[in-house]
């Protein structure tokens, strides 16, 4: 295609991810991030990259972009300490346990590899879960990454421009930054996550605030990232304050823990009373991580969207904006599904997954003004 310009505005995992693959199918870049590359949501996020089966949509768009962080990871390793751990959802009781056997289908028929395992074999992987759980399912194909390294490498690979401003405006042609410069573009992409309804207020998107822990270095403590099986519905699918056991280990030996949710919650500041009950959910599900030293603890935001599932492609009511956002606290694992699936409708060239369940229009009246 010719040389047509794209001004992206979000310089976290997804807006580096996007700038990526339209650099590589011939758009020329300007990236506008107001503070650094992999920061806002991505330097908050667990760095997961996984598999997930709760709706089609959601399996779609996490399978189709864990091949592609596989292919990224395995080139890559350093970069992106990439880590093919796997995870191992943990089932509490029998009837999570029936839920995990019946997911195993599923993952087969998408290619992806998927073992329910016993009680003896749950252990001999992670012996320092609590006795008594029944088995759990381990997805072998997911792996962990560390995000902002892996945003400002996206970055880098483009040979795009980059600048540091706040945006104040979004116009047909362009955007109006906060000094009054105006920069002017054939097709703007707005990534910012759960700052996108600053600039489009009528967004259907709602910030969860999260917090994350850091230990110090522990290696072999787990080896796979681990969850409970309720995790997506008690972290993603709730509408009420929530707390659900996630470990996952770092290439440094380091492990990080959450996982919570706060609603309608717009400061910063670590919250003692939802942190306390995100550290006694995971003892719950491992107490030996009690013995265990911890260096950091710090919040950010996940931006959601009613349905749960992000916002890719067009705004119906604005030509020439386009959406990568609401990804709640799938942002990592699906940057590069969401990169490529964007840069095809802008191509108007066949997505690799079927682009209806993203599409922002699902929630805006229809109008003659629809791209």
């Amino acid at each position: 295609m010719s040389q047509s310009h794209v001004i992206i505005i979000g310089g976290g995992i997804v807006g580096c991810a996007c700038a990526h693959r339209l650099a590589e199918t011939g758009w020329r870049v300007t990236l506008i991030e107001r503070d650094t590359l992999g920061s806002g949501a991505t330097a908050a996020g667990m760095g997961q990259v996984v598999a997930l089966d709760d709706s089609p949509a959601e399996f779609a768009l996490t399978a189709d972009s864990q091949r592609r962080w596989h292919a990224l990871g395995q080139a890559n390793p350093l970069v992106h300490e990439y880590t093919p751990c796997g995870t191992i959802w943990v089932a509490s009781d029998d009837e999570e346990l029936a839920m995990a056997a019946a997911k195993v289908p599923n993952y087969h028929a998408a290619g992806l590899q998927a073992e329910l395992l016993d009680a003896a074999a749950l252990y001999r992987h992670e012996p320092n879960l609590r006795p008594g759980l029944p088995g759990g399912l381990r997805i072998a194909g997911d792996a962990v990454v560390y995000p902002s390294r892996s945003a400002a490498w996206l970055w880098q690979q483009t040979g795009g421009t980059l600048i540091h401003a706040q945006v104040s405006t979004i116009q047909a042609g362009g955007v109006t930054l906060a000094d009054g410069r105006h920069l002017h573009a054939d097709a703007v992409v707005l990534a910012t996550g759960s700052r996108a309804r600053d600039l489009v207020p009528a967004l259907p998107i709602r910030p969860k605030k999260g917090h994350l822990v850091i230990t110090d270095r522990y290696p072999g403590f787990i080896h796979h990232q681990v969850a409970e099986m309720g995790y997506v519905k008690n972290a993603h699918l709730a509408d009420v304050d929530s707390v659900a056991f996630n470990v996952q280990p770092r290439a440094t030996g380091q492990i990080l823990i959450g996982s919570c949710r706060q609603y309608d919650i717009h400061t910063p500041e670590v919250d003692p009373v939802m942190l306390g009950q995100m550290l006694q959910r995971c003892l719950e599900f491992m107490p030996a991580l009690a013995t265990l030293s911890s260096l950091r603890v710090w919040t950010g935001y996940r931006a959601a969207t009613p349905d749960g599932q992000p916002l890719i492609g067009p705004h119906p009511h604005q030509p020439g904006l386009w959406l990568a956002t609401g990804h709640e606290g799938l942002g990592i694992t699906t940057s590069l599904g969401t990169a490529d699936l964007l840069a095809a409708l802008m191509n108007h060239t066949p997505p690799a997954i079927d682009p209806t369940p993203y599409l922002p229009s699902r929630f805006f009246a229809p109008t003659s003004s629809l791209l």
